[in-house]
């Protein structure tokens, strides 16, 4: 009797899953598509624009890189498109559309690219780009001027010039209803529309267990409690800005975000108080970005102090104190040297 069997053979790890980068990248963009959808439905074509520079930037930049580097083309990925479709939404819609395309090209190209390419980025893109023009713009505030001609006029901008919710918090301005926040607003950037759109995707991205909840909970949580202490509105901090955006979106990044558990709830804390730290103590209207960046920094000792060891990892032995070198036995019923 003849057995024609083969045996094949694979490296570890075995288990498989059916999700792959694609995947994953592209179920991102579905869960960005309700705030998307919100700020095209209040911005009409300034928001239209904004997103189309920035995905159009994000792909030619990561072509631009690959060829530069000698790397295979990886646009099917998807990573370039919801790195700029991230840029565009950190943008207020009347925002230049060279400052966004300058934005895309320094996350795709410098941050992304130039760090070794998807998975080795120790910053998240988007949130580098965005901070990089903000940092820069002093630099080039004449050039953006002598271009103002260039920005195209779609109709007025009245929906889009007005006080963002944070600048009213912080010039103590009347604050605008809680409802409004949450369901629909036109000011600030195009991600700050509506909360209720960047929840709905947050849980479809925990739905298909992409993220976890832990991490966004911890970031609002850290959030509702800062905002309590020091005397502020906690919702009115939790719904204006981009702690929605930043909790379920930015923070959550899966190469910029720590891999443990109780790595992922310290990282969100930290990024709640810095927070509310950047925008209490030192007042500029926004701070989630900063906060974000500067705790990706930690996250490679976050995830070494937070690891668990393996099984295979021998266990430290504990020397009991009084085998101790240097250690004498106490004496017994006070009698002694």
């Amino acid at each position: 009797m003849s057995y024609d069997q083969k045996l094949v053979l694979s490296p570890a790890p075995h288990l498989k899953a059916k999700d792959t980068v694609s995947s994953a990248m592209f179920d991102v963009i579905y869960a960005l598509m309700p705030v998307t959808l919100v700020s095209v439905v209040l911005f009409r074509y300034y928001a239209v624009l904004l997103i189309a520079v920035c995905l159009v930037t994000a792909v030619l930049t990561e072509l631009l890189f690959r060829k530069i580097l000698n790397k295979p083309v990886t646009l099917h990925d998807g990573s370039a498109i919801v790195t700029g479709l991230l840029v565009a939404l950190l943008f207020g819609p009347g925002t230049p559309w060279w400052t966004a395309a300058l934005a895309t090209f320094i996350a795709i190209g410098l941050a992304k690219e130039l760090m070794g390419g998807l998975g080795w980025n120790r910053f998240n893109p988007a949130l580098f780009g965005r901070v990089a023009v903000i940092l820069i713009y002093p630099l080039f505030y004449n050039v953006t001027a002598a271009f103002a001609s260039l920005r195209p006029y779609f109709g007025p901008i009245d929906t889009i010039s007005q006080a963002t919710p944070l600048a009213m918090l912080m010039q103590g301005a009347d604050l605008l209803p809680l409802s409004h926040l949450f369901f629909a607003y036109a000011g600030g950037s195009l991600s700050e529309t509506s909360a209720l759109a960047i929840l709905v995707g947050g849980i479809f991205l925990i739905y298909k267990k992409h993220i976890s909840w832990h991490m966004p909970a911890a970031i609002i949580g850290a959030v509702f409690i800062m905002a309590m202490v020091m005397g502020e509105n906690p919702l009115y901090h939790i719904l204006a800005g981009g702690v929605m955006i930043g909790a379920f979106f930015m923070a959550t990044d899966w190469v910029t975000s720590p891999i443990t558990l109780k790595g992922k709830v310290i990282f969100g804390v930290a990024i709640g108080v810095l927070l509310m730290l950047f925008r209490v103590l030192l007042a500029p209207t926004e701070g989630m970005a900063f906060s974000i960046l500067l705790m990706n920094a930690f996250v490679p000792m976050i995830d070494r102090v937070t690891r668990r060891p393996s099984f295979s990892e021998p266990k430290e032995k504990t020397v009991p104190l009084l085998k101790r070198p240097g250690v004498r036995k106490p004496p017994v019923h006070g009698v002694g040297r």
